[in-house]
């Protein structure tokens, strides 16, 4: 398989407490991988190493084989990476519509911006029935749905998902997990997904990684951990 993101012993610290220790992980062509661990484990680092939001101290973060370590964040989204951050932050005095385009900042091409923007909308139809509604109005899980969508404006081969689950009513997060595998699947944009909710987070991804204390302490198949007593001991709440 060929490796779409590839990190290689990331050390990353905030001021002189270390977030991240010599962890390695990587991500291949079309498929969906899992971060999973407990608050302050250092899922959300990784996201922000890999976006360059926060600088690496050592280690090598690559993309289809480039070194992007060190890339502004815009570069990136150039290159066919796309953020999802946690907390939503959608523009929430302006329309679904506008917030959506926002995801378009790098595009030129309006035809091909246009038919992005028609998948979005059939892959998330409430977002269609609020097109011209306020962002600020529409309930956490549907601002969810509409910054995913706003992330695929930019047309990524990659996307990064930064706690999606978080604050969403447990229906809505049924309907953004299968939006997620849909993503993956007819879009063929490999997905790494930071997730507190692991039982969700297992059960649509390939394999998984568990972070704790800021280095990788579980690594494999998805399914593998799912059935691990280890894994539902302490991320999934006992046994399936």
């Amino acid at each position: 398989m060929t490796k779409i993101l590839d990190l290689q012993n990331i050390e990353l610290y905030y001021d002189h407490v270390y977030a991240l220790r010599g962890v390695s992980i990587e991500v291949n062509e079309g498929e969906t991988v899992a971060l999973i661990g407990a608050n302050g484990a250092g899922k959300s680092s990784i996201l922000r190493a890999i976006t360059g939001l926060r600088r690496i101290k050592s280690g090598q973060i690559e993309y289809k084989g480039e070194k992007i370590n060190g890339l502004p964040p815009e570069r990136l989204v150039e290159m066919g990476i796309a953020m999802v951050p946690e907390g939503r932050r959608v523009f929430p005095f302006m329309t679904v519509r506008d917030n959506l385009m926002m995801g378009a900042f790098t595009r030129h091409n309006k035809a091909e911006i246009t038919q992005t923007l028609e998948m979005v909308l059939a892959r998330f139809p409430r977002l269609k029935e609020r097109y011209h509604q306020a962002a600020g109005t529409m309930s956490g899980g549907e601002q969810q749905m509409m910054v995913i969508g706003r992330a695929l404006m930019a047309k990524p081969k990659l996307l990064l998902l930064d706690e999606p689950s978080l604050g969403v009513a447990p229906k809505l997060v049924q309907d953004i997990a299968r939006s997620i595998v849909a993503i993956n699947r007819d879009e063929k944009v490999s997905v790494l997904l930071v997730e507190q909710n692991s039982r969700m987070a297992l059960s649509i991804s390939e394999r998984a990684y568990v972070l704790a204390t800021g280095s990788v302490a579980l690594a494999g198949k998805s399914k593998e951990m799912r059935d691990d007593a280890r894994v539902q001991q302490l991320y999934l709440g006992g046994e399936l």
